[in-house]
């Protein structure tokens, strides 16, 4: 598996020099964004290649005189890079507004970095009724009009399908990468699923598709020798766990929590199951069905569709997949999800399934306290 990755864990390492070398070799712009709200079908449609950022691996210093310290690492990161001059090689910038802060970098991005273009695309917050449905549809064109105008590229409804067949090809396989690897832990390590996904955000599209077809291979041929092996060991006695949060940018933990003698067999992360839940209708005018999967993905806190339905989800979640607990990673000074943590460790302690909060920032605390967490909270499942 590793030798198949490794191109994948290359892009991981540096996302920028990806970037910078993908425009080097091919001459495609470079548009940079911070949330699966952001619409890649619209902007593969424009002839860019869409690179979700994720903060810094440095210092964060500029940063710091424009945001408060309360503010979360992944915001304060993606800031500094840009002050920095991190993402001069990006052509703009998209910013779907989503969390108080992520509308703020917008305000900030727009003032203070002055290279390339910025969009927002300000989608509406109650996703449930009829009202937000056409709203969601006006923002969306609009959006591809303005996209259109900045990259000085026609998107056409052709190119909008095109485009819509790629990431739904994408999606569909990661889910069945998600889905082996949950009925057989063993299959691939956490830090190598992390891996994948996040380089689907940052590689060239096409390309992670290729990839991701032989992964799926040669998972499912492992699959089924080890279903014909009595002596084969998966990962199966492993205690199975469901992770959950915004964003996971710390595969260390996966190494962690599996060497405690746990499994994370599915997660309720932007960097995993939100980014490939739901598919886009292939028989609708395009931009509506790019619409019509963000209402019916998924929500993450930053986003309303019902009082109970990320509770709801979260527990059918582990119950499908037989997960015994559930990790809360947690990024520090992340409201949204701050906000919602006690009423969904209230839902899952009525269904009698055990949780464990943890906020990080980067850097993580020392491994010795996470891991000594880790292992308290198996011991107790």
């Amino acid at each position: 598996m590793q030798d198949i990755l490794k191109e994948m864990v290359d892009a991981v390492r540096d996302p920028f020099a990806y970037g910078r070398k993908l425009k080097d070799d091919t001459g495609k712009k470079i548009v940079g964004y911070v949330c699966t709200y952001a619409p890649e079908e619209i902007i593969l449609a424009a002839g860019a290649h869409p690179l979700r950022l994720f903060g810094t691996t440095g210092t964060i210093e500029r940063a710091d005189a424009h945001l408060q310290s309360y503010c979360c690492s992944l915001v304060r990161g993606v800031l500094e890079e840009g002050l920095r001059g991190g993402t001069d090689f990006m052509d703009g910038m998209v910013f779907p507004h989503t969390c108080d802060s992520i509308q703020r970098l917008s305000d900030l991005w727009r003032m203070n970095v002055t290279r390339g273009f910025h969009v927002d695309a300000v989608l509406p917050v109650k996703l449930g009724t009829q009202s937000a449905r056409q709203y969601m549809i006006d923002v969306l064109h609009r959006f591809r009009t303005d996209l259109a105008r900045e990259l000085d590229y026609a998107v056409t409804d052709a190119n909008l399908n095109k485009a819509i067949k790629l990431m739904n090809d994408i999606r569909r396989l990661l889910r069945r990468i998600y889905e082996l690897r949950s009925d057989q832990p063993g299959l691939m390590t956490g830090d190598a699923l992390y891996t994948l996904v996040k380089a689907t955000m940052v590689m060239d599209r096409a390309r992670c598709r290729e990839i991701l077809r032989k992964v799926v291979e040669k998972m499912e041929t492992a699959k089924s020798l080890s279903e014909g092996d009595t002596n084969s060991t998966t990962g199966i006695t492993s205690k199975r766990l469901l992770m959950a949060g915004g964003i996971c940018n710390q595969p260390q933990i996966h190494d962690m929590i599996e060497a405690a003698g746990g499994a994370v067999v599915w997660d309720d992360f932007c960097t995993g199951s939100r980014y490939f839940e739901t598919l886009i209708a292939a028989d609708k005018d395009p931009v509506t069905a790019i619409a019509d999967r963000f209402l019916k993905r998924a929500v993450c806190p930053a986003k309303h569709a019902g009082l109970r339905n990320r509770a709801e989800d979260l527990i059918h979640m582990a119950q499908e997949r037989k997960a015994r607990g559930v990790i809360f990673l947690y990024l520090k000074f992340c409201d949204p999800h701050a906000f919602d943590y006690p009423y969904l460790k209230d839902a899952l302690d009525q269904e009698g399934i055990p949780s464990l909060l943890l906020e990080v920032e980067d850097p993580l605390p020392t491994e010795g306290q996470l891991q000594t967490r880790f292992e308290a909270f198996l011991e107790m499942l």
